[in-house]
């Protein structure tokens, strides 16, 4: 049985307006599962910040992953000193912190639910990291996001735009080839 693979376009995301703007669910898991009800897996969004001042939703059984794909973002957590992020840069802290972010930007998440699910986030430019990509052995299902230009992501050849993504739940090795010129976003998650 082969690996199970899905491309997935603005069509199939899901958008809902918060406080300080919007958010776009790209995938969860189990797939149906509602961010509303708090009883996801794990779950992959973007959101546009509007405010230059808002607080993060305490997510208390989550381990949260953030990067800004576009603009910076200054999040202060209510311990330690704030942190500063520019466009791809992945900062990881638990969803019961106290969080305070500052700064308009458009931002990619990736919610892991504590116990139960862990994973990675990362941020590759193409051409500079063109190659064959290799996935953290205890990945399980993989999300590749276009964040800007086009990238081909090659196990079936499947090529992303801006804003599309490849949906790839792991059914043995995988080792996609990865092309183009554009900035993808990566998400591995597993179950533990």
């Amino acid at each position: 049985m082969g690996d199970t693979r899905k491309k997935l376009t603005p069509a199939d995301y899901v958008t809902s307006v918060w406080s300080g703007g919007a958010t776009t669910q790209l995938a969860i898991a189990p797939e149906g599962a509602s961010y509303a009800d708090r009883a996801f897996l794990w779950r992959i969004s973007s959101a546009t910040v509007e405010l230059e001042e808002s607080d993060f939703t305490a997510l208390p059984d989550y381990h949260r992953l953030i990067a800004t794909l576009r603009g910076d973002m200054v999040l202060t957590h209510k311990v330690g000193a704030p942190v500063t992020l520019h466009p791809y840069q992945v900062h990881g802290f638990e969803g019961a912190e106290a969080t305070h972010s500052r700064g308009r930007c458009t931002d990619f998440n990736l919610m892991l639910r504590r116990g139960e699910a862990d994973g990675t986030m990362e941020a590759l430019r193409l051409p500079e990291k063109a190659g064959i990509w290799y996935p953290d052995p205890r990945a399980e299902e993989l999300l590749f996001y276009c964040a800007e230009g086009t990238v081909s992501v090659e196990t079936e050849r499947t090529e992303l735009r801006a804003g599309e993504s490849l949906y790839l739940r792991l059914d043995g090795t995988v080792a996609p080839k990865l092309t183009g010129q554009g900035v993808v976003m990566i998400c591995q998650m597993w179950r533990i």
